[in-house]
C-alpha cells in the first residue's frame, strides 16, 4: 500500500465521520461545520485524483462562501431543537425505507461497476482537472444546467437575507432610514412651564413646633 492510498482512507474515513455528524449532532451550527470538514476531505480526494482545479473550487465555493453564508444564517435565525425533534418517530418509517432504497441504489452502482467484469471507460484523469476543458463544457454543453445553478444560487441568497430582515419582538430594531429623515424639531422640545411652590413642604415646617 503506497502513501497516496494511505492519504485516500484517511481522507475518506474522516469525510465519513464528518458526514455522519452532520445528521447526528443535536447543535445545527456544530453540524454545518462538520460539513466544512467533510467539504475539505473532499477536496483533499480530488487533490489526489489531481483535479487541482475541482479541489480549489470545491473549497473557495463551497467552504468559503456557501457554507459560511448557511453558518450565519443557522447562527442568526432562531431555532427551537425542541420543536425540530417532536415528529422525529412519527417520520421514521418513511426515512427508513427512502434511506434503504438510496442504499440499494448505491448498492447497485457499486456492484455494476467494480463486482461485474465490463467494458473499461477511457480514463478522465488526464484532462479532468484541465480548467480549459471544463470551461468548454460548461459553457457549451452544460450552459443551461450552469444557468440554472446560478438562479437557484440567486434564490437562496435572496431567501438568506430575507430570513434576517424580518422584524423580531425580542430584539431592538434601528432603522437606519428614520434617524436619518429625522428634524430638528424632533430631537429636542422645550416645554415652558410655571413655577411650583412646594406649599405642602411650607406647612409642615410651620406645624412643626
Amino acid at each position: 500500500m503506497d502513501f497516496i492510498t494511505v492519504l485516500f482512507y484517511v481522507f475518506a474515513t474522516i469525510m465519513v465521520v464528518a458526514a455522519a455528524r452532520v445528521i447526528t449532532a443535536r447543535n445545527p451550527v456544530t453540524a454545518a461545520l462538520f460539513l466544512v470538514l467533510a467539504f475539505f476531505q473532499a477536496g483533499g480526494i480530488w487533490m489526489l485524483l489531481k483535479a487541482e482545479f475541482l479541489a480549489i473550487v470545491l473549497v473557495l465555493v463551497y467552504v468559503g462562501a456557501v457554507m459560511v453564508l448557511f453558518l450565519f444564517v443557522v447562527m442568526m435565525i432562531d431555532i427551537d431543537n425542541t420543536r425540530l425533534r417532536e415528529g422525529f418517530w412519527n417520520y421514521l418509517p418513511v426515512a427508513s425505507v427512502v434511506g434503504g432504497i438510496i442504499v440499494l441504489e448505491m448498492a447497485s452502482v457499486l456492484w455494476r461497476v467494480y463486482g461485474v467484469a465490463g467494458p473499461q471507460a477511457p480514463a478522465a484523469a488526464g484532462t479532468i482537472g484541465n480548467t480549459k476543458e471544463l470551461g468548454k463544457l460548461i459553457y457549451t454543453q452544460y450552459i443551461y444546467a450552469f444557468e440554472i445553478a446560478a438562479v437557484i444560487l440567486l434564490l437562496a441568497i435572496v431567501a438568506a437575507v430575507a430570513l434576517t430582515l424580518r422584524k423580531r419582538k425580542d430584539i431592538k430594531f434601528f432603522d437606519p432610514g428614520e434617524a436619518v429623515r429625522v428634524k430638528r424639531n424632533d430631537r429636542l422640545k422645550i416645554v415652558k412651564m410655571d413655577a411650583v411652590k412646594h406649599v405642602a413642604a411650607t406647612e409642615a415646617t410651620k406645624e412643626a413646633p
